[in-house]
């Protein structure tokens, strides 16, 4: 569904990660040892125009990892799941393993 949402400009489609509430063994892990505010990145914009006409491409990609901002974005609910739009510029980083 998300694939129906294409971002204009520079903004980035992400779909937040959820840490998990307990680990497989059934044990509850508190709300704070796992806060990582990240996503994945669902969609990109084509990038911006600078003041001299050239465009500015997004810095990330479809499939990344990247850590976002605690406040921000734009709520996106498509087929009762939640997403969030965010400006290239507002993301602070990619996630790798």
């Amino acid at each position: 569904m998300a694939k129906r949402l294409i971002p204009l400009f520079n903004r980035v489609l992400v779909e937040k990660i959820i840490p998990p509430s307990k680990t497989t063994t059934g044990i509850l892990l508190p709300e704070k040892s796992s806060k990582l505010n990240s996503g994945k990145v669902l969609a990109v914009g084509p990038g911006i125009h600078s003041n001299d006409g050239k465009l500015v491409p997004v810095t990330v990609k479809e499939g990344d990892t990247v850590l976002l901002p605690e406040y921000g974005g734009t709520e996106v609910k498509l087929d009762n799941k939640e997403y969030h739009l965010y400006r290239d510029d507002d993301i602070l980083g990619t996630l790798h393993d």
